[in-house]
């Protein structure tokens, strides 16, 4: 796997802290051990686009009214859905 900034191929899979702000603009939450790549040469720690939708998917598709402001990827991805996919993308 190659990097995404530095296009440099020292990358190895990790776990982080990322923090996500909600849809209506009103919390931004931290959520833990969200699967992430390191690289190794540029030092830059991000997650890959799956993620990133997947991510962004279920905070369009959970109720984020007594969301809490920290909790881990597992948990908000096992976070029961409102609707069963996001049907405002149309890129799918």
């Amino acid at each position: 796997m190659i990097c995404e900034w530095c296009e440099e191929g020292i990358v190895a899979e990790s776990r982080d802290t990322v923090f996500w702000e909600l849809p209506d603009g009103k919390l931004s939450i931290e959520i833990n051990e969200t699967p992430s790549i390191y690289c190794q040469s540029c030092g830059m720690n991000y997650q890959s686009e799956e993620i990133v939708k997947a991510i962004e998917d279920q905070l369009y598709l959970i109720d984020t009214r007594n969301m809490e402001k920290k909790l881990s990827y597992g948990e908000l991805m096992s976070k029961p859905r409102l609707l069963k996919r996001n049907y405002f993308d149309f890129s799918q």
